[in-house]
């Protein structure tokens, strides 16, 4: 007899990219090759990212390895999907959120965020459908699960990102379903804790166990990466160390797993 159930856990990552390169002028690097190898290494079921490059004309010209693929279906490993919006339009092209997931994406769509002329900034929303198919080490059939996913990356003005903050309390109440399981992920930008806690008023909850220092990346001081969820218990959060991550981003990689 074929068992039905529930996957145990949703392994869950958020990433600031910086575009895929660091450093200024004609010190800077192309580190995008990099990440596409650390990425696939947090082998995470759904990677948030922010700051990602769809085309940038002048880094095409100045780097000789410059990709040709898009940044989000370079980073994505093999038989995940990508899923990429432009956030905002720049002299030499243009970056935005991409979600990277293992399950099948059900529906996708972008919304404006943006509080002033001065930030372009979006959100991606993403519907996938988690544990689709048939598991071939088991006879068990895993039941599939709906699961709402929202990239975001506020602005830099901290009135800005309270209105942000709303603008997505208003867009989750007329978008996604009230009893749906709900991931919100991305970089928030917030030094304090006036942004979390608009979260918990909305029931969109993280782990709390300890901080997870994720900004700057050479000598991480706050955590500016995170990952709340509704529906979805959050059991472990971490952050990985070393300087192969300092090179890479500004931003360190945050980690969670929830239970579903």
């Amino acid at each position: 007899m074929i068992k039905t159930e529930k996957p145990a856990f949703l392994k869950v990552a958020t990433y600031n990219i910086h575009k895929g390169v660091q450093g200024l002028g004609p010190a800077r690097r192309l580190e995008i090759h990099n990440l596409g190898l650390a990425i696939e290494q947090l082998d995470a079921d759904i990677v948030c990212l922010q700051e990602v490059r769809k085309v940038h004309r002048r880094e095409e010209k100045y780097f000789k390895h410059w990709p040709e693929l898009p940044q989000a279906e370079f980073l994505a490993p093999p038989g995940y999907e990508a899923i990429y919006q432009t956030n905002a339009i720049t002299r030499h092209g243009e970056h935005g959120n991409a979600l990277l997931s293992r399950w099948p994406v059900v529906s996708h769509r972008h919304e404006d965020i943006s509080d002033h002329r001065f930030e372009q900034r979006g959100l991606l929303h993403v519907e996938i459908l988690v544990n689709e198919n048939h598991s071939p080490e088991s006879a068990t059939l895993q039941a599939p699960l709906n699961v709402h996913v929202i990239v975001v990356h506020l602005g830099l003005i901290p009135a800005s990102r309270i209105r942000q903050v709303e603008q997505l309390h208003k867009y989750i109440e007329r978008e996604v379903p009230p009893d749906a399981l709900l991931l919100v992920a991305g970089d928030f930008n917030d030094w304090g804790s006036r942004i979390s806690k608009m979260m918990w008023q909305k029931n969109l909850h993280e782990w709390h166990a300890s901080k997870h220092l994720t900004y700057p990346s050479r000598l991480p001081m706050v955590q500016l990466d995170h990952i709340y969820a509704k529906g979805l218990s959050p059991v472990s959060q971490m952050v990985p160390h070393g300087k192969i991550w300092h090179r890479m981003s500004d931003h360190l990689p945050l980690i969670a797993q929830f239970e579903l």
